[in-house]
């Protein structure tokens, strides 16, 4: 299999909300998506998609969102959302893509990178408990505590008071 990641191109938009429906099964993450698109969060420099044998196989997209604490207001990087082709799964894509993802977020000098996910997949690319670096995620009813997770990059300063607090969510997110 040939792949390729790269920043996503308004062509490939269509594609995107191809895969988001197929992988998610309906179409509230592909929305969310549009929504973002037209909002303040869009990073188009950190909306990849993976491009297997010429098709539009996976999508992970850094966002913008805020952390609000003793430190005040300011932005931080989310991953939101990663999805790749049902028929594309176990292929190492998700992997590629998130691994790219961070890398891009890292060069941008974002401090950290933080998401709601399953614990035993994100591990294996550095996400850690987000309580245990002083960020609160409020979650779904369903998602277990240890879903709210960070990954600290190049630029993280512990001392920085601004990188604690809550994950304020955009009302882009719905």
């Amino acid at each position: 299999m040939s792949l390729e990641v790269r920043a996503e191109a308004p062509a490939d938009f269509p594609a995107v909300r191809h895969l988001l429906v197929a992988a998610f099964g309906d179409t509230q993450v592909a929305d969310g998506v549009g929504r973002i698109r037209e909002s303040w969060v869009y990073r188009p420099a950190t909306s990849l998609v993976a491009v297997a044998d010429g098709v539009v196989a996976g999508f992970v997209m850094i966002t913008g969102c805020s952390v609000v604490g003793e430190g005040g207001e300011r932005t931080a990087a989310m991953l939101t959302p990663l999805g790749v082709l049902p028929s594309r799964q176990r292929a190492g894509i998700g992997a590629a893509l998130v691994r790219a993802a961070l890398a891009g977020a890292d060069a941008a000098g974002e401090p950290f990178v933080v998401l709601e996910g399953d614990p035993a997949y994100y591990r294996r690319f550095g996400f850690v408990p987000a309580r245990d670096h002083g960020l609160l995620i409020h979650l779904p009813d369903w998602a277990p505590p240890e879903a709210a997770q960070v990954r600290l990059l190049t630029a993280y300063d512990p001392g920085d008071p601004s990188l604690r607090g809550t994950i304020a969510y955009p009302p882009v997110y719905g």
